[in-house]
């Protein structure tokens, strides 16, 4: 997973050439994340590549956003807790402190974490997590990015 998608996230997921795209939702894309050291994280992008914030958006398409990240929630812990006992819990967060383009993050936390870090934020984690080969997203992580996006499909036909 190399190239120039990273640059452009939202653009290459409106084209169709962002491979990290799992289900286009009603607000934005639902995407698998690009470091999985937490297996099934993902992030919902917002498809319109001007809105910086939350605020930004009309108050429906605000709603609308808030449940597409309610929508992922649940499908990555559905998948979570079917795949590893040790599941915990989902995180939920929109911070926008580092790209320039709302987004919210969804990490699911597992028991199986280190002990400094399993009751802390994400980003606590040692940087060499971040940027790890061995937690690169790539085809070891085929499973987990069907299964995601087969809940998400489900989660739409039961609403």
């Amino acid at each position: 997973m190399t190239g120039d998608w990273r640059r452009d996230r939202i653009g290459t997921a409106l084209r169709g050439e962002n491979p990290t795209v799992l289900r286009r939702l009603t607000s934005g894309f639902a995407v698998i994340g690009d470091v999985q050291f937490l297996p099934g994280y993902s992030v919902l992008l917002v498809d319109e590549p001007d809105v910086q914030r939350l605020s930004d958006l009309p108050r429906a398409k605000r709603l609308s956003f808030l449940s597409d990240m309610d929508r992922l929630g649940e499908a990555v812990e559905r998948v979570c807790r079917r795949l590893d006992p040790a599941f915990r819990r989902v995180n939920l967060e929109i911070l926008g402190n580092t790209d320039p383009f709302l987004h919210a993050h969804v990490w699911p936390r597992f028991e199986w974490e280190p002990t400094d870090v399993v009751g802390a934020p994400v980003w606590l984690y040692p940087r060499e997590r971040w940027s790890d080969e061995r937690f690169r997203l790539g085809p070891q992580h085929d499973v987990l990015r069907d299964a995601i996006s087969g809940e998400l499909d489900r989660l739409r036909s039961a609403a």
